[in-house]
């Protein structure tokens, strides 16, 4: 999870996260080149005479100014889209899990068992014990196992909440009426936090999101102690 003064992103717990910081990396340099190109220019601008005063046509100097920007875009859109695509590939899932959001807790139900489903609410203040997080351990948390292919169904029963969680590179929309499908695998073991990202009312910010990543074998243990 974050930590004080982070700057960058949380370290990815999943393919489709890694995708994205990669991704953010390639971005963040192109950036990085063309800021420094730019600012190269201006100082030139700034610190010699103008020369070519008289220059009217300048084909190829119009010809590459043209080009070399489309080639940038290109750089850049190609590696996003097939992300984009990434995302939204639907493969058969192992485990269904139905996210529902409410003003202002989660109730979460795994629908390939029989009356497996609980209400996560955020732990009091007063009732934190040493080492826990403010504003960000439940009562509840959902337990997944890792490295297996889980299909996330997400809606609302009130207003529109928003189901985040940074280190799995997931957030969708939680949205009255309408059922949004999320995929989500995860490719280590642990526990990861998240929080609304959409502002539903009063306690907006009191709406925490834990998953707790375990392997399989756990897993199963854990399913026969709830059932």
């Amino acid at each position: 999870m974050a930590h004080p003064v982070q700057l960058g992103f949380q370290d990815a717990a999943s393919p489709i996260m890694e995708e994205l910081l990669y991704f953010h990396d390639h971005t963040l340099m192109i950036v990085f080149l063309i800021s420094s190109l730019v600012l190269y220019i201006i100082s030139l601008m700034l610190s010699t005479k103008l020369t070519h005063t008289s220059t009217v046509d300048a084909q190829e100097v119009e010809t590459v100014w043209t080009i070399l920007p489309a080639v940038i875009l290109i750089l850049i859109a190609l590696p996003s889209l097939r992300i984009l695509y990434m995302m939204d590939e639907i493969t058969t899932p192992s485990l269904t899990l139905k996210t529902m959001g409410h003003q202002w807790y989660w109730s979460y139900e795994y629908t390939d068992y029989e009356n497996l489903f609980f209400d996560s609410y955020m732990i009091p203040l007063l009732d934190l014990k040493p080492g826990d997080l403010r504003l960000l351990e439940v009562d509840n948390r959902v337990a997944l196992p890792t490295e297996m292919s889980i299909r996330m169904l997400v809606s609302s029963e009130d207003v529109l909440h928003s189901w985040a969680v940074p280190s799995l590179g997931v957030k969708t929309d939680a949205i009255p009426g309408r059922l949004n499908q999320i995929t989500l695998m995860t490719s280590r073991p642990g526990i990861y936090y998240g929080q609304c990202s959409e502002i539903c009312g009063a306690n907006h910010s009191f709406m925490p999101i834990v998953l707790e990543l375990v392997p399989l074998k756990y897993f199963e243990e854990w399913l026969l102690n709830m059932l």
